[in-house]
């Protein structure tokens, strides 16, 4: 299970404030690209997919791809704010190399072959 800071959590409760969607669902998840391999995702979703997993964060409804979840299940989400706005922080443990912004992660070398998309 992943875990999300009270600073994050308020960050998402106001984003659905502000839409006027309460009901939407944050999903989680990671693609191919990115300086270092792989990029963090989040969206707010109306619905789920049928095979998700979905988790109940401090209120707040989290889905996750089940093939995905091995690899996310140990990730921190935070939100802070600076001099240069506001913006989700992500530190996970499975993570062998972060990029400076923060967004983008490497694994090891098997895990990235598994999930390299086709160009």
């Amino acid at each position: 299970m992943i875990e999300i800071s009270q600073a994050a959590i308020a960050e998402i409760e106001r984003m659905q404030t502000v839409r006027q969607r309460l009901d939407t669902k944050l999903r989680v998840g990671f693609a191919s690209g990115g300086c270092e391999n792989f990029y963090y995702t989040l969206d707010l979703v109306d619905s789920i997919e049928d095979r998700d997993r979905v988790d109940r964060v401090g209120g707040i409804s989290v889905s996750i791809d089940p093939q995905q979840s091995a690899y996310l299940d140990h990730l921190k989400l935070d939100y802070s704010e600076d001099l240069m706005g506001g913006g989700f922080r992500f530190e996970n443990p499975l993570a062998t190399k972060v990029c400076g912004c923060g967004n983008s992660f490497a694994m090891s070398s098997s895990e990235s072959e598994h999930w390299q998309l086709p160009t």
